[in-house]
């Protein structure tokens, strides 16, 4: 295999370098906020149809594959890797960036990063964990990632579906990434090894969730799927910010994979979201924003080049953290769903059968105008909250969550509580209700925080079966069951039954390796 030569390498440069490189590359350009930023080119998002997995001896009975996990041979990997190497032996330059993954040390993976663009650095620097400078010297890389915009595939000679590719391969431990700029795919890279490695080799259940602990010690969790507002509400300047996105729950604790935050842009504000909007200052980096006439304000409301504006910093720009970026095992859970049917309430207890089926559901819904084709609510189910990042089928990471909520925590009662939280619409469907409030989300997440939720009066759904609070401090109690928020309640429990539909239609995939008590935790059908 081809060799990488040291004379072009440029080694864990400062981010004030970094930026600096950019603009005098014409790459970015420093916004009003101090934050650089880029444009990522054809690729604003990840490429889910175009993320492999090698398969062989170590990955040919473990990996669950599918649409999701991808096979790709050996053969393949080994050509576009030279490939990717010819390519950077030939640039005049080539970032190099050490860093890990997992903020408990027991867990740790040290991890090499390679990219074309500075930026594409500075977002490493961003996002990984940061190794103190005399730890530097003896740095030895685990696994390594080489991420080069500039490497094209032929679908032809390496059996790709396109000329973009992000490929993991987990006996080489090498990550190639090529023909895509977009820096998710360097993070969701390491993210679905961790997937693979810690459930199987540690026991530690590996979560797409954001996290944060009380001034009592107490840590809660947030999973939810992109837009359902994970890095919002787990930014609150009342608790401490362990991490917005990438979590694993071990014996010990709960503990941060990144060093830094990757949040959504889009129609962001100081009122609503003012930690995300405070960080956005000199090192970190804006990808795909727009701006106002002066062509150095940011217009947060404009989706000229994509919906899925960025913005990476480090977890140091927020106020409020964890410093060590852990937390003890959780006492709350919290499954949040952007639900635009409106059929779902704000918030609602789960048993632990009805966690477990949520937790494999994964749903949310996608609404008119985000995708080319979607002119009405969409039912979305991801399972366990990120499937596009898990190598194992989903109930092996459905088992461990089921044995950590039997297991408890060392606080109060022990007991684990687990709510559903809609953050979509309530008095109808998408054009017809409206977007529930973030002052009244947040009050709710308050009140199952603080024990004011544990002893109040709850009605059950009756579809869902899901147990509804009849008040919540902060919270007009009319919305606080959803089909009372519907002009029509025919047309409510119409709506209730076709997402009720959905549901059970999506859970059959899973229905084998489920237990009854599992499947008679959803909802039921008249």
């Amino acid at each position: 295999m081809e060799v990488l030569t040291q004379k072009n390498q440029l080694k864990n440069l400062q981010p004030a370098s970094l930026v600096e490189r950019t603009i005098i590359n014409g790459q970015g350009r420093l916004s009003s906020t101090g934050a650089l930023a880029v444009n990522t080119g054809k690729f604003t998002g990840r490429s889910p149809k175009d993320r492999f997995i090698v398969k062989d001896a170590m990955t040919e009975n473990t990996v669950d594959w599918g649409e999701i996990n991808i096979p790709i041979s050996s053969d393949s990997f080994a050509k576009l890797y030279d490939k990717t190497i010819k390519y950077a032996n030939s640039l005049k330059e080539v970032y190099v960036r050490d860093a890990y993954a997992c903020a408990n040390p027991n867990y740790k993976l040290n991890v090499r990063v390679y990219t074309e663009y500075p930026w594409q650095n500075l977002f490493v620097y961003n996002m990984f964990l940061r190794p103190l400078q005399k730890d530097l010297a003896n740095f030895s890389p685990e696994w390594r990632v080489f991420a080069f915009p500039g490497v094209k595939a032929d679908p032809k000679i390496h059996k790709t579906r396109q000329d973009n590719f992000a490929i993991i391969n987990f006996s080489k431990k090498t990550i190639i990434i090529g023909g895509t700029a977009y820096t998710g795919e360097i993070k969701k890279g390491i993210f679905s090894v961790l997937n693979y490695l810690l459930p199987t080799q540690n026991k530690v259940l590996s979560m797409h969730c954001s996290a944060n602990v009380g001034h009592k010690g107490d840590t809660a969790l947030f999973f939810g799927l992109s837009g359902t507002g994970k890095t919002t509400l787990s930014n609150d300047p009342n608790r401490h910010l362990i991490g917005d996105d990438e979590h694993g729950w071990s014996k010990e604790s709960v503990f941060n994979f990144e060093g830094g935050c990757y949040a959504k842009t889009i129609d962001l504000s100081a009122t609503k979201e003012p930690q995300i909007f405070n960080a956005i200052k000199f090192g970190a980096l804006l990808e795909n924003v727009g701006f106002f006439p002066d062509g150095c304000t940011v217009n947060y409301e404009d989706t000229s080049i994509t919906q899925n504006t960025r913005v990476s910093y480090p977890i140091y720009h927020i106020d409020n953290i964890m410093y060590n970026s852990r937390g003890d095992r959780p006492r709350n859970i919290f499954f949040l769903t952007c639900d635009a049917f409106g059929i779902l309430p704000p918030i609602s207890k789960l048993t632990p059968e009805q966690a477990m089926y949520h937790f494999i559901s994964g749903y949310t819904a996608k609404i008119a105008g985000t995708e080319e084709g979607i002119n009405e609510p969409e039912a979305t189910f991801s399972a366990c909250f990120g499937a596009p990042f898990l190598p194992l089928h989903p109930t092996q990471y459905a088992e461990l969550l089921g044995a950590k909520l039997k297991k408890g925590n060392r606080r109060g009662n022990g007991k684990i509580n687990v709510w559903l939280v809609n953050t979509g619409w309530s008095g109808g469907s998408y054009g017809e209700g409206a977007r529930m409030e973030l002052a009244f989300t947040r009050a709710m997440i308050k009140a199952a925080l603080n024990h004011q939720l544990d002893n109040v009066e709850y009605r059950k759904h009756p579809v869902f079966g899901l147990a509804m609070p009849t008040t919540c401090p902060d919270v007009p109690n009319a919305i606080l069951n959803p089909r009372d928020t519907w002009r029509n309640e025919e047309d409510y429990d119409e709506m209730a039954a076709k997402l009720a539909k959905l549901f059970i239609d999506n859970f059959e995939k899973y229905a084998d390796k489920a237990t009854p008590k599992i499947i008679a935790a959803g909802p039921k059908l008249k």
